[in-house]
């Protein structure tokens, strides 16, 4: 199925899963849901928790800390959207409050170069726009280096 927003490829904020993911990235948190029944964070919002089978949570905020699990260096622009962000790398970052729950997310300030799994990341919120969309912009949250100590 297409994708017909008008704002594609920004995210939907529309979205009921993921609208309070991208409100918490507009004032500066990264918020995962948690699941009312066992506690368990769980990613990407689904209708129950893969752990329990609950089906109701609550947003909570976590530290933004994470470790790049895996990446990719992004050479080419699969959409006309991306043609001005590459080379650009997507990470998939394992969450210190729970490894198992993953974010895919764009990893910036650093060389591809530089990058090595485990790594030491932390969540940053910046501005997404892309010249298809022109005037309108979502802060996502993105990941950057770990300041050292």
């Amino acid at each position: 199925m297409a994708i017909r927003r008008a704002d594609f490829p920004l995210p939907d904020l529309a979205d009921e899963r993921t609208a309070e993911y991208f409100a918490g990235a507009a004032r500066g948190e990264l918020v995962i849901p948690r699941c009312d029944a066992c506690g368990s964070l769980c990613w990407y919002p689904m209708g129950e928790c893969d752990r329990c089978g609950g089906g109701s949570f609550t947003w909570c905020p976590v530290s933004g800390r994470g470790r790049l699990f895996s990446w990719v260096v992004v050479e080419r622009a699969f959409l006309p959207a991306f043609a001005d962000m590459v080379p650009f790398v997507t990470g998939l970052v394992a969450l210190d409050e729970d490894p198992a729950v993953r974010i895919v997310s764009y990893v910036v300030d650093t060389g591809p170069h530089e990058l090595r799994a485990g790594q030491a990341l932390q969540a940053a919120f910046r501005p997404l726009r892309f010249s298809t969309v022109p005037g309108k912009e979502v802060v996502v949250p993105i990941f950057v280096p770990a300041a050292a100590g």
